[in-house]
């Protein structure tokens, strides 16, 4: 199954700046082929069910390892099983009724 999935992980009791844990996961999401998009408050990502939890789960076991005793993550997805529909086609949409 086709999804898109919005991921907004946040690391706790690591300081105040959580950049460089944010950074790694996207390097994870990058490194598995993965559709993605890095906006101010996460990550949009694209692709097939599994794969896109796999990559969820990597970077929760990356953020622990990098010394994160606890994460909080805020995940939305979306499903359709009407038609095919991409991260840009639904960007495009809005973009559309802009103009």
């Amino acid at each position: 199954m086709h999804v898109i999935l919005d991921l907004c992980i946040v690391p706790l009791g690591v300081g105040v700046s959580v950049s460089a844990y944010v950074a790694e996961c996207h390097r994870i999401i990058q490194t598995t082929g993965l559709k993605t998009q890095l906006h101010a408050y996460g990550t949009n990502i694209e692709g097939d069910w599994d794969a896109v939890m796999a990559a969820v789960k990597q970077c929760h076991e990356r953020v622990h390892a990098m010394g994160a005793p606890r994460i909080t993550t805020t995940i939305k997805l979306g499903t359709r099983t009407d038609r095919s529909q991409s991260m840009a086609d639904k960007v495009q949409s809005v973009h559309d009724q802009l103009t």
